[in-house]
């Protein structure tokens, strides 16, 4: 997708299968096992087999390569396979590689999966380990030796100056903490289900890495989802309503790092989400008062802010009050601060089943979402409609 013109992909693809694991804090299985379930439900829910399957497209980080989960999956030949880097930022991505190969001809039926022991094997948020030194890893050259060993400790750095720049304070956060949980408290299969939060309780939660408390953080999760990827004309003769890839897109920012590019100048926005958004709007002809559901990936709260702010849907420093105010539905499946932290894939999942009319916590009338991937990366974004 061109930064400066309106691409032709939109409506050429659509999502026409969701699948998932259970989301679980000790899956007692091996990852490909997790890869591998939730990429027989999602083609179970798109009324395909493993032989339909021509493409896979994962993360970098995922144990599970394309080819052995197709011969786990018992799928045939692949034409296509790819995976996205950055992490949670490669989760619409990995959607828009997928609507890529269908569209040209690539090929016809992808599957986008993404599969770990998050919680009970390597957990992310425990910040850096040791590995091979990296031109892209020199980065953290300024900051380990400071302290900033952790993903909440390179957030706290940005979200400290967003609450000194509004004159808020960290209740701020605490709005996207409440309303996340509450939706994943009526979400049977949200970590949070029947468990609501208050703001006193964001309050009371302990320090992490100021100001950023323990409810300001998402999920660690053991789980896989997968999501599958066709034309909108075959998607429309499969059981379930396609749900419309109406755009998508990647985005990096000028100087970027992977979360601790402080020396960008203004640190209280995204600019690497700022980029996605104007090619989101661009390419679908949308823009925020047409959106009915956002689906903002939620790692940590403030971004959450950000996100809603470089999108346009309010003003710098406003959306504390927007996300207060409900002014539009957000991670009605609880988010990855409620339900799971899947690299941000079970919120794709959710924007589909909102188009479909099948979410636990529906809303009336959704016809167009707004997805976004992991920030403070290069990141991703899509606008899934429903067809018609």
């Amino acid at each position: 997708m061109s930064l400066r013109g309106r691409d032709t992909l939109g409506g050429r693809a659509a999502i026409a299968g969701i699948g998932a694991t259970e989301f679980s804090k000790d899956s007692g299985r091996s990852e490909l096992s997790l890869a591998v379930e939730a990429v027989r439900a999602a083609l179970d829910d798109a009324g395909l087999t493993p032989a339909d399957v021509d493409g896979l497209v994962t993360f970098t980080m995922d144990t599970s390569p394309e080819i052995t989960v197709a011969q786990t999956c018992g799928t045939g030949e692949l034409s296509f396979f790819s995976r996205v880097h950055y992490g949670g930022g490669a989760a619409c991505a990995t959607v828009q590689q997928a609507a890529l190969a269908v569209a040209t001809g690539v090929a016809e039926v992808v599957v986008c999966y993404r599969a770990f022991n998050e919680r009970s094997g390597r957990r992310f948020g425990a910040g850096v380990r040791h590995r091979e030194p990296t031109a892209e890893g020199a980065a953290l050259g300024w900051v380990l030796p400071f302290g900033l060993l952790t993903p909440a400790s390179w957030v706290a750095m940005k979200a400290q100056r967003y609450l000194h720049a509004h004159g808020l304070t960290p209740e701020a956060f605490g709005h996207v903490a409440v309303v996340d949980r509450a939706y994943a408290a009526t979400n049977p299969a949200a970590y949070f289900h029947g468990r609501p939060i208050t703001l006193a309780d964001h309050a009371a939660s302990r320090w992490i890495a100021e100001p950023l408390r323990l409810l300001d953080c998402c999920q660690e999760t053991d789980g896989g989802q997968a999501l599958v990827v066709t034309s909108l004309e075959r998607a429309r003769d499969l059981p379930r309503p396609p749900a419309v890839i109406a755009a998508a897109a990647q985005g990096a920012g000028r100087a970027q790092e992977q979360m601790t590019g402080f020396h960008r100048g203004d640190l209280t926005g995204l600019p690497e989400t700022g980029v996605v958004a104007r090619q989101l709007w661009r390419a679908s002809g949308l823009g925020p008062d047409d959106i009915d559901v956002g689906i903002l990936y939620d790692h940590f709260t403030p971004f959450v802010l950000m996100q809603l702010e470089e999108f346009g849907f309010c003003g710098r420093g406003e959306a504390a009050d927007f996300v207060a105010e409900r002014r539009l539905p957000l991670n009605t499946h609880g988010g990855q601060l409620g339900e799971a932290y899947l690299h941000g894939m079970n919120g794709i999942a959710e924007a589909v089943r909102q188009v479909r009319g099948t979410a636990v916590n529906q809303i009336p009338g959704a016809a167009c979402t707004l997805v976004t991937a992991g920030t403070g990366v290069p990141t991703s974004g899509l606008v899934l409609t429903a067809d018609g």
